[in-house]
C-alpha cells in the first residue's frame, strides 16, 4: 500500500521542450515531437536555442568522430576510408564489410574479435538482402563494427587487454573520456552503455555542437582534424549510399554530419558554424525534417536540404500527409 506521506510528496516536473516537429495527417496534426537545439555562430558564441540543450545527453553515435580520434591519439595510423569507418554507423553495405574485415586482418584479428552484438545491416534494403541471401544477424554486420574493428587494433598496437576493451576503465576509454571532454569543452555528465556495448559519454547539445566545430576547425594533422577531414572525404564509409549524412556531406562542401540513435544529430559547417539537436521521444522520422529547417537556420539553400526534410506520410498506396518542422 502507498503511504500517505508518500501521496503527498511534492514532485518537480520540468517544463516541457518546445515542439520541433508535426505529424500532419489529412490536414490534421495527429503527434508532436518536442527537443532540444542549439546553432552556433561561426565565432563558436550560442547564436539560437530551442528547448535546454545545456542539459546533458547521451549523443550516442554522434560520439563516434571523437572516439575515432582516441584511437588515433592512441598510436593507431588510420586515414581516408578506414578513418572514416571507424566514425561511422555504416549501413551494412558490401564495401562496408569488407573494409572491416581487412581492418581486423591487417592487426592479426578477425571478426570473431568483435564485441558488438549480432544484428542485421542498419539499411533497410541491405537487410532485406541480406536475410534473402540466407544470412543471419552477425558481429560484423552491426552498424558499429567499423568503430570496434578500430578499438580492436589500437589495443593490439598498444598491448592493451582486448577482452576488455569495453569496460569504461579500460585504458582506451578512458582516452576516450578525455577526447570527449577536451572536445565539448565540459565534463562527462554520465557514462552509460551504449547499443554496441562501448561506454557512452553523456555531454549537452551545445558541448556536442562545440565538438564538431574543433573538427572541422582543428589544426590539420591533429587527430581531431584528421578524423573531420576522413569523414568528409569518404561520407559513403561513414553511414551509406542512402544515407542522410552521406548526402550532406556530398553535396555541401566542408560539412561534417552525424546522427545517434534516439534522434539526435550533430553538424558543423567549414567556416564554424555548428548545430546540435535530440528529439526527446527518440524518433528518428523526425531527424529529416528538424535537420532540413535547422541548416535553413544557417542559411544553407541547396537541394539536398529539401530531399533530407522530406518525410511523406502514407495512406494506402498515397501520400496523405507529412512530418514537418515547427520551428
Amino acid at each position: 500500500m502507498t503511504s500517505s506521506a508518500a501521496l503527498a510528496a511534492p514532485s518537480v516536473i520540468s517544463p516541457a521542450h518546445p515542439v520541433l516537429a508535426e505529424v500532419v495527417r489529412s490536414g490534421f496534426v495527429e503527434g508532436r515531437h518536442r527537443g532540444s537545439l542549439v546553432v552556433l555562430a561561426a565565432d563558436g558564441s550560442v547564436e539560437r536555442v530551442l528547448g535546454d540543450p545545456a542539459a546533458p545527453v547521451f549523443p550516442r553515435s554522434s560520439n563516434k568522430p571523437m572516439q575515432a580520434a582516441a584511437v588515433l591519439r592512441g598510436g593507431l595510423d588510420l586515414s581516408g576510408e578506414r578513418l572514416a569507418l571507424a566514425a561511422a554507423s555504416h549501413s551494412g553495405e558490401d564495401f562496408h564489410l569488407e573494409l572491416v574485415r581487412t581492418m581486423l586482418a591487417e592487426h592479426g584479428l578477425t571478426p570473431g574479435d568483435l564485441q558488438t552484438p549480432p544484428d542485421l545491416p542498419l539499411d533497410p534494403a541491405e537487410a532485406e538482402a541480406y536475410l534473402a541471401a540466407g544470412h543471419v544477424r552477425d558481429r560484423i554486420t552491426m552498424n558499429c563494427s567499423g568503430k570496434h574493428a578500430a578499438m580492436l587494433a589500437v589495443c593490439a598496437l598498444n598491448g592493451w587487454d582486448r577482452a576488455s576493451y569495453l569496460d569504461p576503465s579500460h585504458p582506451l576509454q578512458q582516452l576516450v573520456r578525455q577526447v570527449v571532454e577536451e572536445a565539448a569543452g565540459e565534463p562527462v555528465a554520465a557514462v552509460g552503455t551504449d547499443g554496441c556495448g562501448a561506454p557512452l559519454m553523456a555531454i549537452s547539445l551545445v558541448g556536442l555542437a562545440r565538438a564538431f566545430r574543433l573538427f572541422v576547425l582543428a589544426e590539420p594533422g591533429s587527430a581531431e582534424r584528421r578524423v573531420g577531414d576522413a569523414m568528409r572525404a569518404h561520407p559513403e564509409y561513414v553511414a551509406g549510399t542512402r544515407r542522410p549524412d552521406t548526402w550532406l556531406m556530398r553535396e555541401v562542401p566542408g560539412t561534417l554530419s552525424k546522427m545517434g540513435a534516439e534522434a539526435v544529430q550533430a553538424v558543423a559547417l567549414a567556416d564554424g558554424r555548428a548545430l546540435a539537436f535530440k528529439i526527446d521521444d527518440g524518433a528518428t522520422r523526425a531527424l529529416g525534417p528538424v535537420l532540413a529547417q535547422s541548416l535553413r537556420l544557417l542559411g544553407i539553400d541547396a537541394p539536398v536540404v529539401s530531399r533530407i526534410g522530406r518525410t511523406p506520410l502514407l495512406g494506402g498506396d498515397g501520400e496523405v500527409g507529412e512530418i514537418r518542422a515547427a520551428f
